[in-house]
């Protein structure tokens, strides 16, 4: 029995090769890993006098050989492939143990060039891979190095390796190499910065940690994170207390995170299955984590929350008192740190990037039956150029600055979406309805119930979308909210600004929607 052994990660591989050559399998070899063994004493043949011929173009071309592929390739059951291995005087290899050029490491550095990046394509460890992929009734392929005990428990109790352990083997190599040329692609892409929608769509990403479950108990769930550097995301921070986030934590802390982003200023956004529940913006934190948690004091319950400030012992004290689900913010101050870790089930993260925006070129991806849509993300607000006062009156100063706070609110409201504020807090919240008017009446409602029967006195609506009917400005005139900004674009637009001008009511519009489906 023969082994081909060529690693980049070298985690291990002295180990398995003693193992190897104490149950009689001759080693092959290459560069670094030839090198390594002969340091260790393990004896092993190189990969040039298999071939007969040396390793040329400073290495690029060493495995490429038909000594190495026939012997991967050729099928044992085959009488006509055994003949004319033996005719070649090529002999079979069994055990193919090769991990790939460290391309990921590589385009993860600091100041990475082109130059080193396309160095470190792989090109013979993906051929040989593939190779005795393909012929894994007679060689066993192993690319990850946590699969060598495997391997090596079945050769020392039946001196072979099951067939369903290469079949296994198998399957990761060929999950392994679509990884790493879809890791190239994209890198590519980027490196052109390519904007357009690829003819074919292929995209790699490595496992962070199993779920213990889904959106609901009965569904299987992990969670997985894109291969590269994407600061200001939950990928990227660090859990300092709490239980693992499940499924939703992670979904609904996203979206919180999604619409933080949109804020300067000191600003708390409460968020609980996937819509804001409360959001705030002051001169400091603890003012913003009041008008966040008094926006909505009975839907915080359970939810998440998150900053763009360090979390102080002031905001830690009242946050205490409430169960919360998950606390994110850049940091927080030693002893609301200790505080909070009191509460031995609060999931609290530390993103020191927290304001970093997403990437304009990202995708958003949604699974359909059969297929996928795709999308690049919402990362528009409006256009400055774009805003256009319809109505008689224009609004105040302090009316635009809730008109700009209510926009970035309903940006992120499940749609249909209405979003009321006053003095940047939100103050009534009306998501995913099926008809725009159902919004506007419950955000209204919700405002009397959950803060008090004047809160929208003196309020600003804001609408993801245009208004079909004038309804929703009576519904708005109605409960005293004196400003609406929406995108326009209805053929009954004239309807709702006629209203607005007999109310008094001033209307914006911006040119441009915000559906969230």
């Amino acid at each position: 029995m023969r082994a081909l052994i060529s690693v980049s990660d070298k985690t291990g591989i002295v180990e398995l090769a003693k193992e190897l050559v104490s149950l009689g399998v001759e080693i092959i070899s290459t560069g670094g890993t030839y090198g390594k063994l002969k340091e260790a004493g393990i004896p092993a043949i190189e990969v040039s006098e298999l071939t007969g011929f040396p390793e040329c173009l400073d290495g690029r071309v060493k495995t490429l050989h038909p000594a190495v592929h026939a012997g991967l390739l050729a099928m044992r059951s085959n009488p006509s492939h055994m003949k004319q291995l033996a005719d070649l005087n090529i002999e079979t290899i069994d055990i193919v143990v090769v991990n790939l050029y460290p391309f990921k490491a590589t385009i993860l550095k600091d100041g990475v060039t082109r130059l080193e990046a396309v160095e470190n394509i792989d090109i013979g460890g993906p051929t040989m891979l593939r190779s005795a992929a393909k012929n894994y009734q007679d060689v066993a392929v192993v690319v990850d190095p946590r699969d060598y005990d495997k391997v090596l428990s079945e050769l020392k109790q039946t001196n072979e390796i099951s067939l369903d352990t290469k079949f296994y083997l198998m399957q990761k190599v060929f999950m392994h190499t679509s990884s790493y040329d879809t890791m190239i692609a994209d890198y590519l892409k980027k490196e052109r910065n390519d904007k357009e929608l690829p003819e074919t769509l292929t995209m790699t990403f490595e496992k962070v940690q199993d779920m213990r479950y889904g959106e609901n108990p009965h569904q299987a769930a992990a969670f997985y994170r894109e291969i590269g550097k994407k600061k200001g995301s939950i990928t990227d921070a660090v859990q300092l207390n709490g239980k693992e986030l499940s499924f939703n934590n992670i979904n609904d802390t996203n979206g919180a995170l999604e619409l933080l982003k949109e804020f300067k200023e000191p600003t708390v956004v409460a968020s609980k299955h996937g819509n804001p529940c409360g959001v705030g913006s002051a001169d400091n934190i603890y003012g913003a984590w009041k008008k966040a948690f008094g926006a909505d004091k009975v839907s915080i319950f359970g939810g998440i929350v998150v900053a763009n400030r360090e979390i102080t012992l002031e905001v830690a004290q009242e946050m205490k008192e409430i169960f919360l689900e998950v606390v994110v913010a850049p940091s927080f101050e030693k002893a609301a740190l200790e505080l909070l870790q009191t509460k031995k089930n609060i999931r609290l993260l530390e993103l020191k990037d927290i304001e970093v925006p997403q990437d304009e070129n990202a995708y958003d991806l949604k699974k359909v039956n059969g297929g996928l849509i795709v999308q690049t993300i919402d990362s528009k607000l409006l256009n400055e150029e774009d805003l256009k006062v319809v109505t008689y009156r224009v609004p105040t100063d302090k009316e635009m600055e809730d008109l700009r706070f209510a926009w970035k609110v309903v940006k992120f409201v499940k749609s249909n979406g209405i979003a009321l504020a006053k003095d940047k807090q939100s103050v009534g919240i009306g998501p995913g309805q099926v008809n725009r008017i159902w919004a506007t009446k419950q955000s209204i409602e919700h405002a009397a119930e959950l803060i008090n029967e004047n809160a929208t006195k003196g309020a600003v609506l804001a609408s993801d979308a245009f208004f079909p009917f004038d309804d929703c400005v009576e519904a708005a005139h109605k409960a005293g909210i004196t400003a609406i900004i929406q995108p326009g674009g209805a053929n009954r637009d004239e309807d709702s600004i006629k209203k607005c001008n007999e109310y008094g009511i001033a209307m914006v519009f911006t040119g441009m929607r915000h559906f969230k489906h």
